[in-house]
């Protein structure tokens, strides 16, 4: 009998005990949570802050019993405090403080990433009850939804414009709270292009986002009447202040790295967790998987990328090899997708610039063009801003960004450029695919098709 022990309760963890007990029924699998929230979706945060989805139990891609049921045992508010990879033996607190040692065979580590807390003058001193959060556990939620309900907000700033916290601007302005939204680089979504980020802008203002971009915030303060003051230095030099009744930070993540560092494992890109494509980390018996460690990539090769779908795939790469097996983790792309009020966003492969600086040789072009997401003459047409990538030499496709209404299958038709970009196509290659086709929802030639088309009529 196999003794894996997984440290982490989110993606990675639940993932790696559930392949290792598909494989293995007769393992003994125990999952480490650090709070009371076993395979909880982080994801959903904002959806259930705007009231789209309650209660917060439905978050859970698995209840305790489901769990249970698999033959896992998960022990919550559990705090793993040290690896002795030599003794193969994994010490853990518990709610009471006690500590104990577990004994394993393998372990698995997927402690996943923190909040960044950006060096704002007054921020370590003020407290979620006085209004001011960071965004990523369930714990940070409840105490979001806390401050909501007691404090009655009426306008709130939030700091930073990637994913999570475009997604909390629609949340809190679908709870009637008046939203700022300041963001450091000179555009929202930083992820995709200026181009496209702007189109993303115009749907926050539409829906009565202000936004501020190029805008750094220095300070956040507490008044004499509750209210908080925040004071950023905006794209032209001016000081630009705020008083608002909340203040929500999320600039991004870095991986928790603690446990296993202490552990003697090597570290790597951004301080991630190295491991190789077993998972395995530097230390014998150890593997990670998720956040928490760095991300091979099929293009840029080892960099860092925290995406819950390659956790998910990390963790069952991990739970299989944890058995003996000899799985390899086939590598990621960032496919990435995000919904903003009516628009989405997204992206998979490089954008011009990162594939410039991956030096592997390319000389990497972009064509940008707006194919219609389905044939003009049925009506609801809309027109899909589209920016592919390409190196100009080979043709090799390299990347797509994409943006249109909700309606026009955004994320359909960038995990149609992510298959290609997996296979190694060429952006003519796009053009000879066989896909659906119907006037409400497409054209003979699809807008995947159509944009490649556009590129290679300027670039092949």
């Amino acid at each position: 009998m196999t003794r894996v022990i997984a440290v982490g309760g989110s993606d990675a963890g639940i993932s790696a005990a559930l392949r290792a007990l598909e494989l293995d029924p007769a393992s003994e699998v125990t999952v480490v949570v650090a709070d009371a929230y076993p395979n909880f979706s982080i994801c959903g945060i904002p959806y259930y802050i705007s009231g789209e989805v309650a209660p917060w139990t439905s978050l859970a891609h698995r209840t305790a019993a489901d769990l249970a049921a698999t033959g896992m045992d998960v022990r919550v508010d559990t705090r793993a405090t040290r690896i002795d990879p030599a003794g193969k033996q994994l010490t853990v607190q518990g709610a009471d403080g006690r500590s104990e040692e577990l004994a394993y065979d393998a372990l698995v580590v997927g402690t996943g990433a923190v909040s960044v807390r950006p060096p704002i003058d007054g921020l370590a001193d003020l407290r979620p009850e006085q209004g001011v959060h960071l965004l990523h556990s369930m714990g940070d939620t409840f105490g979001l939804q806390r401050s909501i309900e007691e404090r009655q907000p009426a306008s709130a700033v939030i700091i930073g414009a990637g994913y999570i916290g475009l997604e909390m601007a629609e949340a809190l302005t679908m709870r009637g709270i008046s939203v700022t939204q300041i963001e450091a680089l000179p555009e929202v979504l930083p992820t995709v292009d200026a181009e496209l980020g702007s189109l993303v802008r115009d749907e926050l203002v539409e829906h009565g986002v202000e936004v501020l971009t190029g805008t750094t915030v220095k300070a956040v303060s507490r008044e004499a009447d509750d209210r908080l003051r925040v004071e950023a230095t905006g794209a032209d030099g001016d000081t630009v202040t705020r008083l608002v009744d909340l203040v929500l930070v999320v600039v991004g993540v870095r991986p928790d790295t603690a446990l296993a560092a202490e552990a003697g494992a090597e570290l790597g890109f951004r301080g991630a967790i190295a491991v190789d494509e077993w998972m395995r980390t530097s230390l014998p018996g150890v593997y990670a998987a998720g956040d928490c460690v760095v991300t091979h990539h099929r293009l840029l090769g080892t960099t860092w990328l925290p995406l819950g779908t390659t956790a998910h795939k990390q963790g069952r790469v991990a739970g299989e090899n944890a058995l003996g097996g000899d799985r390899r983790f086939a590598g990621s792309l960032g496919t990435q997708v995000v919904k903003v009020f009516d628009l989405v966003a997204a992206r998979t492969g490089l954008r011009e610039h990162e594939a410039l600086a991956a030096e592997r040789g390319w000389t990497p072009v972009t064509t940008a063009s707006a194919p219609d997401d389905h044939k003009a003459y049925y009506p609801g047409a809309t027109p899909i801003a589209a920016r592919i990538t390409g190196d100009s030499g080979s043709g090799l496709l390299l990347g797509a960004q994409l943006v249109g209404r909700r309606t026009a299958e955004i994320s359909k038709r960038v995990d149609t450029y992510a298959t290609a970009l997996f296979h190694g196509m060429s952006v003519d290659g796009v053009s000879d695919l066989d896909l659906s086709y119907t006037p409400p929802l497409g054209s003979p030639w699809d807008a995947v098709q159509a944009a490649a088309q556009a590129w290679s009529r300027e670039h092949g």
